[in-house]
């Protein structure tokens, strides 16, 4: 009798919620076949077997939280050999040191015709994505066959309740009277409103965790302004007309960040940390640039590697790739881990200014926001339209004056001005 444990899911991940059993007992497993979706506070993913044999056992139920190294279920019949340190040793391999060596041949066709292992992979796949719902939510609309990524959730955030699901089935009238009952109703006030409880956890419990973490370590303090952006706005047009051509697009964000690059080299103190406990300031000589990116399970924050030695192009691609992986909850750890600096584009949906939050431990991140028309005064007292655009520095006040904050904020709005010096690191 073999035992399958729960492996490392990725860097500080120590506990996960079983999602979703992919064997029952009695099944044949083979190596590498995935056997249960576990959902981590950062993606929902597939674990795999590392051994073969038939399941005897299952540890755990649908909706339990489970510690890294609990013993999910147990294999009768495992391969001659199949020791419990050799399992050990082959799930340090496979999934820590991500040397996965079994070939596409012998994986399960359902996951061949889906995806392909990669060696630089650090976890098992994840898992397609998913609504936002509870646990017991997904199990009812698994007894009743209800597909639950096709309704339309009308808890809080769009999360799907119980109501929902049995609103699908033919006995809406009589489940609802049932699902109702898990709810605690007043009817002796009036107007009172509904409530629905919903464990804090998953990515939202990760995101509340690091914001807390943040504000009570980092000493914020945010500065604000206002930048003519009007040969930007001329500029990137041209740029996705280009980038058009080729199947793509060209958003602000990578102009920003190939401006914020040429910034950071002239202050070379906002792509920094502060180690706490050795009281040093670690200058980082890599640019590895984060960027806020919002999705149906909460802010996820994708990093773009050595971003400094990347051309505009391949930097706008890249980000349309990582943003897609996030939106679909399919980014994996080392995708979201390394960062040096973060931007944070709230433009896109709206709003003058914000007060970002770092990203701890960086020491800054910044804010860009929405592009609006703005009447000046030229030199000769014409009026004149201009594009606009603001954006913020918030920064670790134990690092970074007001002062030098100031000057960062001036440089990197002169490069907006000057879209063109962009383009001349391209690689």
């Amino acid at each position: 009798m073999q035992t399958v444990k729960l492996p490392e899911l990725g860097e500080g991940v120590t506990e996960g919620e079983l999602v979703k059993w992919l064997v029952k007992i009695g099944d044949k497993v083979t190596p590498d076949q995935s056997i249960a979706e576990i959902m981590t506070d950062k993606a929902t993913v597939e674990v795999p077997s590392p051994i073969a044999g038939v399941v005897k056992e299952l540890k755990f139920k649908e909706g339990d939280t489970l510690k890294v190294e609990s013993v999910l279920m147990l294999l009768e019949g495992a391969e001659s050999g199949a020791s419990t340190a050799n399992t050990e040793s082959l799930k340090k391999e496979e999934v820590k040191n991500n040397q996965m060596e079994t070939s596409k041949k012998e994986m399960p066709e359902a996951l061949t015709q889906s995806r392909s292992f990669k060696a630089e992979t650090l976890i098992p796949p994840v898992a397609d994505s998913r609504v936002l719902a509870t646990p017991a939510t997904r199990r009812l609309a698994r007894e009743l066959d209800v597909d639950i990524n096709s309704l339309q959730g009308t808890g809080l955030a769009g999360r799907v309740t119980q109501e929902d699901v049995l609103a699908q089935t033919s006995s809406a009238s009589q489940g609802a009277a049932s699902a109702r009952n898990t709810f605690s109703l007043s009817s002796s006030v009036t107007g009172e409103m509904l409530e629905e409880r919903v464990a804090l956890k998953g990515i939202r419990k990760k995101i509340a965790e690091n914001m807390q973490a943040a504000k009570r370590t980092v000493p914020h303090f945010t500065l604000m302004d206002e930048f003519i952006v009007t040969s930007l706005v001329q500029f990137r047009e041209e740029m996705n007309q280009i980038a058009s051509e080729k199947g793509s697009k060209m958003t602000y964000l990578p102009l920003v960040m190939k401006a914020l690059i040429a910034t950071i080299k002239e202050f070379p103190m906002f792509n920094a940390s502060i180690d706490d406990e050795k009281q040093e300031i670690v200058y980082k000589k890599y640019f590895n640039l984060g960027f806020a990116a919002d999705t149906p399970n909460g802010l996820v924050v994708p990093v773009i590697k050595f971003a400094d030695q990347k051309s505009l192009f391949n930097l706008s691609q890249e980000i349309l790739d990582l943003s897609k992986k996030a939106r679909d909850g399919k980014l994996k750890p080392e995708e979201m881990k390394g960062a040096t600096i973060t931007v944070t584009n709230i433009g896109s949906i709206g709003g003058t200014y914000a007060t970002p939050i770092i990203n701890h431990p960086e020491v800054a991140i910044l804010g860009m926001y929405k592009i609006t028309d703005k009447i000046v005064v030229t030199p000769s007292s014409e009026f004149k339209v201009e594009k606009a655009m603001n954006f913020t520095i918030t920064a670790d006040h134990r690092l970074i004056d007001g002062a030098v904050a100031a000057r960062f904020l001036k440089s990197f709005g002169s490069r907006l001005n000057q879209p063109g010096r962009l383009m001349l690191d391209l690689k």
